[in-house]
């Protein structure tokens, strides 16, 4: 059974990726071969080009299917369910969004949620994940004492991207159970990070005040660090909604699947302790 691992590079399929059981038979779709993971069989493609994608999906049984957040994520998805079809692909695991809907609060919801509805209707057997907000979305927001955030005092039932590789490589080994599924992974709570700011005082054994960004600020520090302009503006729409509580609940799906809990922060905390702090602790 050949996998194949579109987005090989970034940090959710390389969790997948890390997650396998072996590197036998799991394919990695990129654009340079020069920057492929090391270890795997290395296919040269790029979504947004569907003339790249018929070699690197022949003989593929079974997709890890994640798009770049950005508003030709639909057409990317289009291309790949299409190339997964003409080579008949048998299962398409595809990364959407949490709460992809159509009357979703952010244009990334809104988006995911044609590319979800395409991929249901393509005759494809499918399953879709759609994660909470990352708890590496922290990295480097603790400042000295100083936890910034850009969800003001709402509650998120934050995820460990390690468990979103876990989860992924869980369906990917077998597919069959999750047909036709729909999993919302979360963590084992839904926090405030002004709880997060209390598990980082157990961390560095120092105090740490969550301190939450307006809108305005999420804005500019998103075109600060290099985010086009579509990316700092949905990163505000995300921010407003998960303000107002969008993302406050938890769901048994990880669980369900997996055996056993998913991380917590503190977990997470503890584990990457180096990556959270921009000062030394």
């Amino acid at each position: 059974m050949t996998i194949l691992v579109t987005g090989a590079n970034g940090t959710v399929s390389g969790a997948v990726l890390r997650s396998l059981p072996t590197k036998d038979d799991v394919r990695v779709l990129v654009r340079d071969p020069g920057k492929a993971p090391p270890g795997y069989e290395v296919a040269v493609g790029d979504l947004d080009d569907p003339a790249t994608l018929g070699e690197a999906f022949a003989g593929v049984d079974t997709l890890w299917l994640l798009t770049a957040m950005g508003p030709q994520a639909p057409h990317a998805s289009m291309n790949a369910v299409w190339a997964a079809r003409e080579a008949g692909v048998r299962h398409v695991v595809r990364l959407s969004a949490i709460g992809a809907a159509h009357d979703a609060p952010t244009r990334n919801g809104r988006l995911h949620a044609l590319s979800d509805a395409e991929l249901q209707a393509s005759g494809l057997n499918w399953t879709i994940i759609r994660p909470a907000f990352f708890m590496q979305n922290l990295f480097g927001a603790l400042n000295g004492s100083i936890l910034y955030g850009a969800t003001g005092h709402g509650r998120l039932g934050l995820i460990d991207v390690r468990d979103i590789g876990d989860f992924a490589a869980e369906l990917l080994t077998n597919p069959r159970p999750h047909t036709g599924k729909v999993y919302t992974l979360t963590g084992p709570a839904s926090i405030s990070l002004d709880e997060a700011a209390a598990d980082l005082e157990a961390v560095y054994g120092r105090p740490v005040t969550y301190q939450p960004l307006s809108p305005d600020q999420v804005h500019a520090a998103m075109l600060d660090a290099g985010a086009p302009e579509w990316i700092a503006a949905v990163s505000v729409e995300y921010a407003v909604a998960y303000a107002r509580g969008w993302g406050d609940y938890t769901t048994p799906d990880f669980a369900a699947v997996t055996g056993r809990a998913p991380r917590s922060f503190l977990d997470f905390a503890r584990a990457h302790a180096e990556h959270l702090a921009t000062t030394p602790s």
